[in-house]
């Protein structure tokens, strides 16, 4: 005999202080959900940490606390801080639409106005629960993605993060100076922590030293150390950075504002892996792997002569250039959904819980001059400043995309790429893999990707 699957029922939590309407609700919904009654906020809390329902239903009128301060309002606030994702119905007596329209802002799904007429109420419930399941699988999906995009601390699915985690992979086996180009905010220091992570140094220090961040008189001290008495303020001896770095990796960042005496002092450095502490005359030896990175132009600068060409190929013997945000496609999209979830947590109160489809667009749609530290700020302050439980392409002091072609065609071909290029990601461009994980033959996958002009190997770690 075949056993019938059981079938998991959502969790409500009613939040209700007349037991006679709240014994009404929980029978009239037992057959839709695994209902739980809370008479007040502190039992509310307490069983909300306990079952973590996919639907609460809140009455507004509560009894107040001291001051007059509603607890109704103070309730929703902290479930919506506990849960971004749980549905709050709030009910309302007559003569409360202000205290309705407030509860929204605040967050809550929806609101229903006594006196309850079961059948309505449940149809709201049951449109929440549904939403509450699918913001759920779309998260998981989310992560399911990231975890298959994640190169240590870093995300990235398209083709040019994949080929840049495949070089940081090859070179940090080796002990060769890398130079790591790229613009302002696209994660040069985190390529260098994931080259210290992935090679034999990893038990070692990370050291960085910022050559843009502190002033030149002390640039020469800060990066070789120096001996008590060598200058007014030096009242003990003192390592340098990279005498702390020995053992690990020396991280260079700002190369290019190195000024021309530290240049020198560098390159002798680097020829002979010794140090000379300022005011010293021992040399000590540092062994060291030494990672640079810059955002300047530095053939440009040798140029000019404020840069040494000596220096420039001793420290470039790999470059590694990260690409712009710009060019990395749907990574933006993941990138903002993980600054929004880390983000969550640290916000006091409410916090916004997705994107709207606008901001989605508008997204995509901006340029990014200051790549992903630009997109970091802008969802952090969005998270803290929106007024909804949803950002706005406003909320994210950007403009509106473009309106799109919405013929059903494009609308098709673009969520298949979008598919096909996930597929793509999750298994390392294996084909056979891919294919399977969407329903399609290997065929009918290979026409897919010549219709989008996409490579499979682009997609391989």
């Amino acid at each position: 005999m075949e056993r019938t699957k059981a079938v998991t029922r959502p969790h409500l939590l009613i939040v209700e202080d007349e037991e006679a309407i709240a014994t009404q609700l929980r029978w009239a919904f037992a057959g839709d959900f695994e209902v739980t009654l809370a008479a007040d906020g502190k039992a509310a809390v307490r069983r909300f940490e306990e079952r973590q329902p996919a639907v609460v239903t809140l009455d507004l009128g509560l009894p107040p606390e001291p001051r007059g301060t509603s607890e109704g309002i103070r309730l929703l606030s902290e479930v919506v801080r506990r849960a971004p994702h749980s549905k709050v119905v709030v009910i309302t007596g007559n003569g409360e639409e202000a205290a309705a329209l407030e509860a929204i802002r605040l967050g809550a799904f929806d609101y229903y106005q006594k006196p309850i007429d079961v059948e309505e109420l449940r149809v709201i419930l049951q449109r929440a629960s549904h939403l509450h399941r699918l913001e759920r699988a779309s998260e998981a999906a989310q992560r399911g993605v990231e975890v298959g995009s994640r190169f240590e601390d870093l995300l990235g699915a398209s083709a040019p993060m994949r080929e840049l985690f495949a070089l940081v992979e090859r070179v940090a086996a080796s002990n060769y100076s890398v130079l790591i180009t790229g613009e302002s905010g696209t994660g040069k220091e985190l390529i260098a922590r994931a080259i210290h992570g992935k090679s034999p140094r990893r038990d070692g220090p990370f050291v960085p030293i910022n050559g843009g961040a502190i002033p030149e008189t002390l640039l020469e001290s800060e990066l070789f150390g120096h001996e008590r008495g060598a200058f007014t303020g030096a009242v003990a001896r003192r390592q340098g950075r990279a005498e702390l770095a020995h053992g690990g990796t020396l991280f260079l960042d700002e190369v290019g504002e190195f000024s021309q005496a530290v240049q020198v002092k560098l390159l002798r450095f680097l020829q002979e892996r010794e140090i000379e502490r300022v005011g010293g005359r021992e040399r000590i030896a540092v062994d060291v792997r030494v990672v640079a990175a810059t955002n300047a132009d530095l053939p440009r600068a040798i140029a000019g002569g404020r840069f040494r060409e000596d220096l420039y190929y001793r420290l470039n013997t790999v470059t590694l250039t990260v690409p712009p945000l710009r060019q990395r496609g749907d990574d933006v999209l993941m990138l903002a959904n993980a600054f929004l979830r880390r983000a969550r947590p640290e916000v006091a109160g409410k916090a916004a819980r997705g994107f709207s489809p606008q901001a989605l667009a508008a997204l995509a749609a901006h340029p990014w001059p200051g790549n992903v530290r630009e997109l970091e700020n802008r969802v952090q302050r969005a998270v803290v400043a929106a007024p909804g439980p949803v950002i706005t392409p406003a909320d994210l002091e950007l403009a509106p995309a473009p309106a799109r072609d919405l013929s059903l065609s494009t609308a098709r071909e673009r969520v298949e790429r979008e598919v096909v290029v996930e597929a793509l990601a999750r298994h390392n461009g294996n084909v056979t893999q891919a294919a399977r994980a969407i329903d399609v033959t290997r065929p009918t996958f290979h026409a897919l990707l010549t219709k989008f002009g996409l490579r499979s190997e682009d997609y391989r770690a």
